[in-house]
């Protein structure tokens, strides 16, 4: 595990949810001047290689950010040791990733949307069969979790 705080996100195939999250974060963490490491993967392996989502791409450059060199990945056990915390999108990830947890795992594992006040218990939803509108909403939500997230860690200290 790392000294500085190391994020990872997750959602199914890692092309439309965890992407943006991922990018969020890093944009959140930036402008807050946090150093923290930050990635994403997908429970399953749909898209191991694949760049996210075109909808994602186009909306996280609405934001500024170009994400078209991300290249999805599936969760793996050594993300249980390197990051300190794992955010899943949803209630099914959660439950997968907790499912392929060790026993000795130090990291948090959470919904994302744990960390947004009111928003506890709550899934991101998928917006891959849905309309690029959805991808807007996808966007508000990791948006708030990420501003949330670099809140709580510089409370923290980190």
């Amino acid at each position: 595990m790392t000294d500085r705080p190391a994020i990872l996100f997750v959602c199914l195939g890692n092309i439309c949810r965890s992407p943006l999250a991922e990018a969020a974060f890093r944009k959140a963490a930036n402008d807050a001047g946090l150093a923290a490491d930050a990635d994403s993967a997908g429970t399953a392996a749909y898209h191991v290689g694949s760049p996210p989502d075109p909808r994602s791409i186009a909306t996280a450059a609405r934001h500024g950010i170009d994400i078209s060199d991300y290249a999805g990945r599936q969760i793996e056990q050594a993300d249980f040791e390197r990051f300190t915390h794992i955010y899943a999108m949803d209630q099914s990830n959660l439950r997968n990733i907790r499912a392929i947890a060790p026993s000795d795992c130090k990291a948090e594992i959470a919904l994302l949307l744990d960390t947004v006040p009111g928003r506890e218990g709550a899934d991101i939803a998928d917006p891959y069969y849905d309309g690029e509108e959805n991808f807007a909403f996808t966007w508000d939500d990791v948006w708030s979790a990420a501003q949330a997230i670099v809140s709580s860690l510089q409370a923290q200290g980190s």
